[in-house]
């Protein structure tokens, strides 16, 4: 039963922590996975991790003591410290992006039952010289569909918090933490903390420009393969005076062709920024539609050169970034030499020679 004695409550509170230890740890490790299954299942949100934690037992009765003890007190309201500690089992959400935050946001509201919800990044947004931890809090529990199944058994009555943070989000909380004297300070150093976190705010909304930008770019070069193929055509037919105005290559133009020539291969961003500047650095004034051209004409060429390399050398990969290679040595070798080891040049160039 709740009373007003906080030794008593305290006391409770400690047993009811120590002995259910196991049943907390269980359900912080179920909704960690839980809350993982039905984030990653949405295709479109970028996460860098999820974590979780039971909150420490001391830490507990401290926090309840300064944000909730004398209030309750003053007002004579008998409590049950256990009442006022939602963030007992805690997860941590940390995605990439400002904007999927909503995103999580409503995709947990669909499948738990919201108890509260606290927005510490319009808290901060709202405040027009403060900044600061931003963030998004949801105290949840299991929705009464989840309830009926029977791996959620044990853990009906329990809720959790979620925190909802940004890579950069997060970052700026754990550094804030290590700054000890932020408020009874000297203005010089309360204005260099705030223009630190104004800098790690900045970042964060670049970081999603950013994003916003490169899907536009790719967006750009989402064009049909017949207006390339007809870049390409005015290469070959050596016009003069182009209709088509040539497109500089970039690693969004790399990657629309070839995923044309190579449909079912994974490219992964990372190499094709890397591959496409070597690429470019050979060759600063390379259009994409000679890039296509490069590719269209001396393809089947190579895939026969492949074909013979590979009997050679059965060991030896042949991935398609090798094949382009190959494609752009066949078409500029002065330009593209570099694109091959000297013996790899040699070895094709044989082959070449053989088979003209």
């Amino acid at each position: 039963m709740p009373s007003m004695d906080f030794d008593v409550e305290k006391q409770i509170f400690r047993d009811y922590y120590n002995g259910n230890h196991g049943l907390l740890d269980g359900a912080k490790n179920s909704f960690i996975t839980l809350v993982s299954s039905l984030i990653r299942s949405s295709s479109d949100i970028a996460l860098s991790k999820i974590e979780g934690r039971v909150k420490d037992r001391d830490e507990c009765v401290k926090k309840f003591s300064e944000k909730y003890k004398v209030g309750l007190e003053a007002n004579a309201q008998e409590y049950q410290i256990l009442d006022h500690i939602t963030d007992l089992i805690g997860v941590r959400v940390v995605c990439l992006y400002e904007d999927d935050i909503e995103k999580i946001k409503d995709l947990l509201s669909d499948h738990f039952e919201v108890i509260d919800i606290t927005d510490k990044i319009a808290q901060i947004e709202e405040t027009e010289n403060s900044f600061g931890y931003k963030g998004l809090h949801l105290d949840l529990k299991l929705n009464e569909k989840r309830k009926e199944l029977p791996e959620y058994s044990q853990f009906v009555d329990l809720g959790f918090e979620v925190q909802i943070r940004t890579i950069i989000q997060d970052s700026w909380s754990v550094l804030d933490h290590k700054i000890k004297y932020k408020k009874s300070i000297p203005i010089n150093l309360k204005r260099r903390i705030n223009s630190l976190a104004a800098l790690f705010e900045v970042a964060d909304r670049e970081f999603r420009e950013i994003r916003n930008a490169t899907v536009e770019g790719m967006k750009a070069e989402d064009i049909p393969q017949e207006q390339i193929s007809r870049e390409s055509d005015q290469i070959e037919s050596g016009d003069s005076y182009p209709k088509i105005k040539p497109s500089s290559l970039n690693a969004f133009s790399f990657l629309k062709i070839a995923h044309h020539f190579f449909n079912e291969f994974e490219f992964e961003a990372r190499k094709v920024d890397g591959f496409t500047e070597e690429i470019v650095s050979l060759k600063p004034d390379l259009s994409r539609g000679k890039f296509n051209f490069y590719m269209r004409e001396n393809i089947s060429k190579v895939k026969k050169y492949k074909e013979f390399y590979k009997e050679t050398y059965p060991g030896d990969p042949f991935n398609p970034y090798t094949v382009i290679r190959h494609c752009l040595y066949l078409g500029e070798k002065e330009i593209f030499a570099k694109l091959l080891t000297t013996q790899s040049a040699e070895f094709f160039d044989t082959w070449l020679a053989s088979n003209s």
